[in-house]
């Protein structure tokens, strides 16, 4: 008895002992997913709560836990209202994920810990004027159609999908139709995700307008200048086609997960990569060109404070965007790729925007014919990208590989699409004058496709 008793003393410490040194590990040097799944859910419940004033348990559970990783139902976060920051961790302890709202500039991850560099600016931000009051796009009063199969469609939860958060449907300029998940609202900014690739695109057009910026300029970046890299033009970057090596894959520790959640400074990790393909002749979808192209045109557009207030001066203002809120990352430059509140009304003004070729109430924001260019296939793509941060076909969940995603639905030809992670698209359809906003949080996993909706809809108001 003495024997098995000191055994099991001795099994008891050695078990105390492992678990010390187990959360001495976890706590000290945490595995890049812990850090990873720390970090994303910092920032989207910072973002949420201070850019969309939504409940942090509702976000964390609806938005981060529900969909997500098994490992981010074991995270926990605490927000501090006196200091605009969320922290976040394994079991509360781990992880040491960090996020900080900047006043104009949504939330920052801040995985560095480094919150006063993540204050990129200590210039006061002019709150955007309130719009008068008028239809929309010009005010924000709508009077939607009193079209019976646009009420159909629209009532439809298999035509707007699982986890829709809004739909707004917009005919010859004018909000005919608009719905809204249950806690959600025409005032609510939602998150865009890689919307905002197609939003950087039409800011890089306001600099070539100015011309401040060349979309064929070469030898971007310092570093490059001794290697292949030399050669890759703004326009290669755009198009999706540079040739550098990145990792899109959202469902582990990849490229772009550490770029989001493990770098203070984006730009610098993405144009740190080697060359995969040869320039120009490879099409490879990546966030981190798109975070490069930020930090190209922030340096265009002059010195930092002229940088960030640029979107709203030269976009956002003009077109009436007032919820607009594209975040930086911790060292001031736009994540363009990822991160863009606005509310779904807004969003439609920008994909109205482009229907109209970049002119909005006679001005014109972007070149002639730029707006067009965009949505033109980019040689690699195979006639899926636009040469301008626009896809040329529907999203492709549960499409087979090697089908086409718009395959069995009858789509206005000249229909294009911007298209962002979990269930975020705008449909563009210039020959029906039409326009589809639909934003929600539907992982790619249940298969919906707003094709349908837009199929119906582009039938409907003929």
């Amino acid at each position: 008895m003495r024997i098995a008793a000191k055994i099991a003393k001795w099994l008891a410490g050695l078990a105390i002992a492992v678990l010390i040194g187990l959360a001495a590990w976890l706590y000290f040097a945490p595995p890049a997913m812990i850090r990873v799944a720390a970090g994303y859910s910092a920032k989207i419940v910072c973002s949420n709560v201070f850019i969309a004033g939504r409940d942090a348990g509702e976000v964390l559970q609806a938005d981060v836990q529900a969909p997500g990783h098994p490992i981010l139902k074991l995270i926990s976060v605490d927000v501090d209202d006196s200091t605009g920051t969320v922290s976040a961790g394994l079991f509360g302890l781990f992880g040491k994920g960090l996020a900080v709202d900047r006043t104009g500039f949504g939330c920052a991850a801040v995985p560095d810990g480094d919150l006063a560099s993540a204050q990129v600016t200590d210039i006061a931000i002019q709150l955007p004027a309130e719009l008068p009051d008028g239809i929309w796009p010009e005010g924000n009063r709508v009077e939607p159609s009193q079209h019976p199969r646009i009420t159909e469609i629209l009532d439809d939860p298999a035509m707007t999908g699982p986890g829709m958060r809004a739909v707004v449907v917009v005919k010859d300029g004018r909000i005919v139709g608009e719905r809204y998940g249950a806690g959600f609202s025409a005032e609510t900014p939602l998150l865009g995700w890689s919307i905002a690739k197609s939003v950087t695109a039409a800011i890089i057009g306001t600099l070539v307008k100015e011309d401040r910026l060349d979309v064929e300029r070469a030898r971007l970046f310092e570093a490059w200048a001794g290697d292949g890299r030399a050669a890759i033009k703004i326009s290669d970057l755009m198009a999706m086609s540079s040739g550098l090596e990145f990792n899109e894959d959202y469902g582990d520790v990849t490229d772009v997960t550490r770029m989001l959640y493990l770098e203070p400074d984006m730009a610098a990790f993405a144009a740190a990569k080697p060359l995969a393909d040869e320039v120009g002749k490879a099409f490879s979808y990546s966030s981190g060109t798109t975070v490069m192209l930020s930090r190209l045109w922030q340096e265009a557009a002059g010195d930092t404070e002229q940088a960030l207030v640029w979107p709203r001066e030269a976009l956002f203002g003009p077109l009436g965007m007032t919820s607009a809120v594209m975040e930086t990352d911790a060292r001031g430059t736009f994540v363009g790729s990822s991160y863009m509140y606005a509310t779904a009304r807004d969003w439609a003004r920008f994909g109205q925007f482009l229907l109209q070729d970049g002119i909005w109430s006679s001005a014109e924001l972007l070149p002639p014919g730029f707006a067009a260019w965009m949505r033109e296939p980019a040689p690699a793509s195979n006639g899926e990208y636009g040469r301008g941060q626009v896809w040329l076909h529907g999203p492709v969940a549960g499409t087979a590989e090697g089908q086409d995603p718009d395959a069995g639905f009858d789509l206005p030809a000249d229909a294009f699409w911007l298209l962002g992670h979990d269930g975020q698209s705008i449909a563009v359809a210039p020959s029906k004058r039409l326009v589809v906003v639909r934003l929600g949080l539907t992982p790619s996993k249940l298969g919906y496709k707003p094709q349908g909706m837009l199929e119906a809809l582009a039938k409907a108001v003929e």
